[in-house]
């Protein structure tokens, strides 16, 4: 039997600004989250060629983790709680902590700040939104099962 899951009940959360300093963080739930993507971490390549490289081949090495950006698409509330504060961190450019929640409780965690916010309204769909969030540092998990 397979351990598959489905997305269903996913969910992300962002760093309250009113967080005591020195405290763990308080974190807001962000409400009528539909998709997920999570950060997209790549490794960089080093070129390490030299004049003698086997067959003139070219040689590498892995070099430092990017954590690359992380999104999601919601059904977009103009002047919801959310809304306002994915404005507010945008605008700012504040870098907050953030959580993806996943279906079987386990959590991704990382700091980043929103490097996009895309409100999308057509004549005849629903109102949606894109966030992008450029991740800075390492991403920790943590299970909650």
């Amino acid at each position: 039997m397979s351990d598959a899951l489905i997305g269903y009940g996913g969910k992300v959360y962002v760093e309250s600004a009113d967080s005591p300093f020195g405290s763990p963080p308080e974190y807001n739930e962000l409400a009528e989250i539909q998709n997920i993507t999570p950060p997209n971490f790549e490794v960089d390549d080093v070129d390490v060629t030299h004049m003698q490289s086997p067959n003139r081949t070219r040689e590498f090495i892995s070099g430092l983790i990017d954590p690359g950006e992380a999104s999601f698409d919601m059904n977009w509330i103009p002047g919801s709680a959310t809304d306002i504060i994915l404005i507010n961190l945008k605008t700012a450019g504040t870098v907050a902590n953030w959580k993806m929640e996943w279906s079987n409780g386990t959590y991704w965690e990382f700091v980043g700040y929103v490097k996009g916010y895309e409100p999308s309204a057509e004549t005849e769909d629903k109102m949606s939104a894109t966030c992008t969030i450029r991740v800075s540092g390492d991403i920790t998990t943590s299970y909650s099962l």
